[in-house]
């Protein structure tokens, strides 16, 4: 059977035969195991981690400067580093996603740039609560230095975990080229804004 763009996010055909050989826009082949009859309830743990990694494995979110092509991009509004992703996140992600899936689909150089934001009070409110309630300390108790420590780590973790959720979501980002707002290149440009806007 042909399939024109639904498991991929390229405007390629797609086939699969018997045998669960699919065709990725890169050429490249990827076999999955086909079940002989469905489940009676749908499980997209057995199925969505699959089909997003053939994505990522196949370059399918990709976007590199085309002269044949005409760019498109979307920076995503990075979500703050405190903790997890809520319903306005995902509607947001959804209609970005919708948005950028189309553009690819229409032939567009498109790129979706992904981030996550510091979100310096909302962290520091977070960290000092988990300080305060595993150890009964305050940020004083610490030291700026210490703190800080502290506050990265918090940062690595849950920074992290928000985008795992975007990918659990499928979210078609360019993930090699993520960003984080208290990246070198990245703060200095908020700091020039600032002090143009100020």
């Amino acid at each position: 059977r042909w399939y024109h763009g639904l498991f991929t996010v390229r405007p390629v055909l797609l086939w699969q035969n018997g045998a669960g050989l699919f065709v990725l826009p890169n050429t490249q082949t990827r076999r999955i195991a086909m079940r002989k009859e469905l489940p009676k309830v749908y499980d997209p743990r057995q199925v969505e981690p699959r089909i997003y990694q053939m994505w990522m494995d196949g370059g399918c979110f990709k976007a590199e400067p085309n002269p044949d092509k005409k760019p498109f991009s979307i920076v995503m509004p990075p979500p703050n580093v405190t903790g997890q992703l809520h319903m306005g996140h995902a509607m947001d992600a959804t209609l970005q996603d919708i948005l950028i899936r189309f553009k690819r689909m229409q032939g567009y150089e498109a790129l979706w740039l992904p981030g996550t934001d510091h979100a310096g009070i909302a962290t520091q409110i977070k960290v000092e609560e988990e300080l305060r309630v595993k150890e009964g300390k305050t940020r004083y108790d610490l030291g700026r230095e210490k703190f800080l420590e502290r506050v990265w780590a918090w940062k690595e973790k849950y920074g992290n975990r928000i985008v795992e959720q975007q990918k659990k979501m499928g979210s078609s980002c360019d993930w090699d080229r993520s960003r984080f707002t208290m990246d070198e290149g990245c703060s200095k440009a908020v700091r020039e804004t600032f002090c143009e806007l100020y």
